[in-house]
């Protein structure tokens, strides 16, 4: 994969999560807030982007968003624990927050 490829792909994932996270405030701010680990302020802020605004953001080649997984499962699972097991616990592990994103907006 070239610069150029991945590029595009950074700046699809950031138009997919922008997009993501505006459709969930607009849902649920106080879930969403929670879920994307941001401040009320940057909910706000999300929430107002117009499309232009968000296609800008989405452009820069740095993630807007970072995942986070809890360690203590990951090493578990790297252990001997059961796929079965393993599987029913990850469903609530993956969380994706925007801590990148307040300090692009800042």
């Amino acid at each position: 994969m070239n610069a150029n490829q991945l590029h595009q792909e950074i700046k699809e994932a950031n138009l997919s999560y922008m997009l993501l996270a505006q459709q969930m405030i607009r849902g649920d701010k106080v879930s969403a807030i929670s879920h994307l680990e941001i401040s009320d302020e940057m909910a706000d802020l999300i929430s107002g982007l117009l499309p232009a605004q968000m296609l800008k953001m989405s452009s820069t080649n740095m993630l807007l968003c970072c995942f986070r997984f809890d360690e203590k499962l990951l090493l578990n699972m790297v252990g001997n624990y059961s796929r079965d097991r393993m599987m029913s616990q990850m469903h609530a592990t993956p969380n994706v927050g925007a801590r990148s994103l307040e300090t692009v907006s800042a």
